[in-house]
């Protein structure tokens, strides 16, 4: 097993949580906003036989108190990488992450040497699909503070999918999401920061600017929104590769590691 790096990054007015470990060409892993590095962990240490990389905790999760002030995840990523030395990686970004990953490759294509977005959609894609049933639950457990049954919502929303209950996943692999969101969750809750308006014109907008191979890994179980999503970035995103993995929601990386680990491996090993 690799050595790590740990340390914190003072960036963009922030205090960002980060790891490094291993050698070779860079590789960032970005977290989903139901989560924070840690969903990465069957991945970290088994890339590093092969690259450098880097994961990091977003401001406002895991190890990275939220600050005041307005912020993109776009800048925080880049500033990381700026801080770590990086002059070039692959990016690998899950939902909210996809999207940082997506808008910081159009916004800085030097940087970026490939692209896997993992359950995610780019930025400004609007789509025509019924909201969940679970969204109404949701917001009302939001509004009334009650942390702890909104956390169970999203984990099912997110984790379970659809057409499934706690009962049909892997158990340690809904508490460790769980127990990531409940802390996501307490952070929001102060309400420190806030998002810059979004990329104008979108990610949706440019995906045509996209000359770099990107791959895209979604879960059958996931929301009818991703699954959209996902070919829609196959049919506009020239080259792109679309990989569905079964029986898997919105973080397949950590339901199914093994098969996400031998996706994303034999994708970028071909690059080399």
């Amino acid at each position: 097993m690799a050595d790590v790096q740990t340390g914190y990054a003072d960036i963009n007015g922030a205090h960002i949580y980060y790891e490094v470990a291993g050698e070779g060409h860079p590789l960032a892993f970005v977290h989903a906003a139901i989560a924070d590095s840690r969903m990465w962990d069957d991945q970290f240490h088994e890339f590093a036989k092969h690259y450098r990389v880097i994961r990091h905790d977003m401001r406002g999760f895991g190890n990275s108190e939220p600050v005041a002030g307005e912020y993109t995840n776009r800048d925080d990523v880049y500033a990381l990488l700026k801080f770590l030395n990086v002059e070039y990686t692959y990016l690998i970004g899950c939902s909210m992450g996809g999207g940082a990953c997506m808008d910081l490759t159009l916004a800085h294509p030097e940087l970026v040497d490939a692209l896997v977005m993992v359950g995610s959609a780019p930025g400004g894609l609007w789509l025509d699909v019924k909201e969940s049933p679970l969204e109404k639950d949701i917001q009302a457990a939001d509004a009334a503070k009650d942390w702890d049954r909104l956390c169970e919502l999203e984990t099912q929303l997110w984790f379970d999918g659809e057409g499934r209950t706690p009962q049909d996943v892997d158990a340690a692999a809904r508490a460790r999401l769980w127990t990531m969101n409940r802390r996501a969750i307490e952070l929001a809750s102060r309400g420190l920061g806030k998002h810059k308006p979004p990329m104008s014109p979108s990610a949706a907008e440019r995906l045509a600017e996209l000359h770099l191979p990107v791959l895209i890994v979604y879960g059958d179980r996931d929301e009818q929104y991703i699954n959209l999503a996902a070919t829609h970035m196959e049919q506009h995103i020239a080259g792109a590769q679309k990989v569905l993995m079964p029986n898997t929601a919105h973080l397949p990386n950590m339901e199914h590691p093994a098969e996400f680990n031998q996706i994303v491996l034999n994708f970028l090993q071909r690059l080399s």
